[in-house]
């Protein structure tokens, strides 16, 4: 009897925690807390400011609860901790509940205070997917960024051998060369760099457009193919996952009929 409550305790807390109103009334209780930051940055009334800070404490007993909530969902309770985001957000609750005045730890409390709209990421699962994403695109995506740094580091001794005398403040050293390419590969206001050494060397347009051909067009379109072909493979590894889950969850469902049917079944015969 106390296996079977229990087990039906774990389902309540498994359909509450899952259900769309509440994570609903969740992402409404971040997007308010991320308010509450946000309006602490302005001059405000005294007694606007206490109502702020009452709400941020209610904002904070809310996440306590619905952490603990989530981790008494769990029948294991050490899978709750074999997902990165229970961590995370554990981690930003904690913090949020270390006191914000009068301690050496104010700044880490506010800026906890802060990541708790991070927590959007860990409740909304195509964020979640996302970051996932890119985090496994990083590794790719560092090679790629590798391979820029190298032409960053070419471009920038031949801008500071040959441009030097033109402009130290742009052209002084392979530092600030590499510091001016960036900035001409933002496009900020980067033509007037190019007039300015066309002034002496008339071909030296040739210099800039082949860098921002290289940096702008190729590896910029490189990085975001990376990151496409590996936000395509988890869309497809998630979907697979979804249908997997659903064939299980009928298998289960099959199962308790099964059950039903032959505890009925026993019933009958008993009675006969």
């Amino acid at each position: 009897m106390t296996t079977a409550r229990s087990q039906t305790w774990f389902d309540t807390l498994k359909r509450i925690e899952q259900s769309v109103w509440f994570q609903s009334f969740i992402i409404t209780i971040i997007i308010i807390a991320a308010l509450t930051v946000g309006a602490k940055t302005y001059p405000l009334p005294y007694s606007v400011e206490l109502g702020i800070n009452y709400l941020d404490t209610l904002i904070t007993v809310f996440f306590l609860v619905e952490i603990v909530l989530r981790f008494a969902a769990y029948d294991r309770k050490a899978d709750f901790f074999k997902d990165p985001w229970n961590i995370f957000d554990t981690v930003i609750v904690i913090g949020s509940l270390i006191p914000i005045s009068n301690t050496d730890m104010v700044l880490v409390a506010r800026l906890l205070r802060v990541l708790r709209v991070l927590r959007l990421v860990s409740i909304i699962p195509d964020l979640r997917m996302l970051i996932n994403a890119l985090l496994k695109a990083i590794p790719k995506m560092g090679y790629i960024g590798l391979l820029m740094f190298i032409i960053f580091y070419i471009f920038g001794a031949a801008g500071a051998i040959f441009f030097s005398h033109i402009n130290q403040d742009l052209w002084g050293d392979i530092a600030i060369s590499m510091l001016t390419l960036f900035r001409i590969a933002t496009f900020e206001d980067w033509t007037d760099v190019m007039y300015e050494t066309m002034e002496v060397y008339p071909l030296s347009w040739i210099f800039y457009i082949v860098f921002i051909f290289l940096t702008a067009f190729v590896f910029l379109n490189m990085m975001v193919g990376v990151v496409l072909e590996v936000m395509s493979r988890e869309t497809m590894a998630e979907e697979h996952q979804n249908q997997e889950d659903h064939h299980q969850a009928l298998v289960d469902q099959i199962s308790q009929l099964q059950q039903q049917v032959q505890a009925l079944s026993d019933k009958l015969d008993r009675k006969e």
